[in-house]
């Protein structure tokens, strides 16, 4: 294997790291069709110019603006048999992409 093809293998997986999944709710479709936004759950140590790089890898397309924010976990309580037990949902890093204009990203290609 050349190095050039070992080091596209080596960035694809960067890039599948950096971005978890596509948020897909009523919300960020209308966002996307009116505002060409589309959001993503992101590792919490990524920053804009990875997430940035990352959906232009993987979509193909230019991206104008990245916004991000980072929520923490929600404190839950459930009530058991053996009493009531607490805990607590992880922290994500959200990421909402603005695409230059003419670009569009379909998540519902592949189904």
């Amino acid at each position: 294997m050349t190095f050039y093809r070992q080091h596209l293998k080596i960035r694809k997986l960067l890039v599948m790291n950096i971005l978890l999944k596509p948020i897909v709710t009523e919300k960020m479709t209308k966002q996307g069709d009116k505002f060409n936004r589309y959001g993503f759950l992101v590792v919490k140590n990524a920053n804009k110019l990875q997430i940035k790089k990352a959906v232009e890898d993987m979509y193909g397309v230019t991206v104008d603006s990245v916004n991000t924010m980072r929520y923490g976990g929600k404190v839950k309580s459930r009530n058991t048999k053996s009493g009531l037990l607490m805990g607590k949902t992880t922290a994500t890093k959200k990421a909402v992409v603005t695409l230059a204009e003419g670009n569009k990203i379909d998540f519902y290609s592949n189904i």
